[in-house]
């Protein structure tokens, strides 16, 4: 079966799922982001186990599920947890979901993640808005044959982030009284966290923060002409820069913290977003 049969026999299983509606945003949640899933409306639930040709989320704080309903008056299409590199699925696994999402015409992506800050503006709690990236996982999504029907064989990947959603963003955040950071994100395979010395050599090459996710499915969206916006949750200071060792534990407890703020801005933003492409 192709890529292709497989997100779209993937996309006919949802759709059969949730019936009328019809999402126009779709949100990927990182490590301890569930947040967003809680102010979703009206709510269709639809477990990764069953849906044809996903894989399984195997990470604490990742849980497992594909939530669609109304937030903000907009249908929406969340997922609960993600699919990683480090977890040993193929970069078509991990993307999967982004191209099921184009097949059922959604044209917005809101990605979230955990990250590590290697910027000294950035400390843990910060939300940082991606404005680029910086893909050192060792395997582009797009390799291999090109299928016309997700996008073109070259796709340029000058403006990945698309800045009137970053301008919406900011704007929010003002009403909401926070200050968010902009910056470069850089992808890595993982799952171990970065040496001192890695962390110094990434931080020289122009990375302002370090994860394991968000990359692939961020190309595979551009591929698929789908309007961006990316967020991190610095989570932790990158390893070196600060006296203290990192474990996923303590990430989660950051996360879950800084992540009722980051959900709070995604459910006001999903309306701005719909409102940007009505223009």
């Amino acid at each position: 079966m192709t890529p292709y049969d497989k997100a779209k026999e993937a996309a006919h299983y949802i759709k059969e799922k949730i019936g009328d509606r019809s999402p126009r945003v779709a949100v990927v949640l990182g490590s301890g982001l569930g947040g967003v899933a809680d102010a979703i409306t009206g709510a269709v639930e639809i477990a990764y186990s069953e849906i044809p040709n996903f894989v399984h989320s195997t990470v604490e704080g990742h849980a497992g599920k594909l939530i669609v309903g109304s937030c903000g008056g907009t249908d929406v299409a969340v997922m609960k947890g993600r699919f990683h590199f480090y977890e040993g699925y193929s970069m078509q696994d991990v993307t999967l979901p982004v191209r099921v999402f184009a097949l059922m015409g959604v044209r917005s992506l809101m990605l979230t993640n955990a990250a590590g800050g290697t910027s000294p503006h950035l400390s843990p709690g910060s939300l940082m808005i991606i404005t680029d990236h910086i893909n050192l996982m060792g395997d582009n999504p797009l390799r291999g044959p090109n299928d016309e029907r997700f996008g073109p064989r070259f796709p340029d990947m000058t403006s990945i982030y698309t800045r009137a959603y970053i301008a919406a963003a900011h704007e929010t955040a003002r009403e909401m009284g926070l200050v968010l950071a902009e910056g470069t994100y850089l992808g890595l395979r993982g799952p171990s966290y970065e040496t001192p010395a890695e962390v110094r050599m990434l931080r020289d090459l122009g990375a302002d923060a370090l994860g394991m996710s968000t990359v692939p499915e961020a190309i595979v969206a551009r591929h698929a002409g789908m309007k961006i916006l990316a967020i991190s949750c610095i989570t932790n200071v990158a390893a070196g820069l600060s006296r203290h060792e990192i474990n996923h534990e303590e990430v989660m407890e950051v996360g879950s913290r800084a992540g009722r703020q980051l959900a709070d801005l995604v459910v006001r933003l999903i309306p701005r977003i719909v409102a940007i492409d009505k223009r």
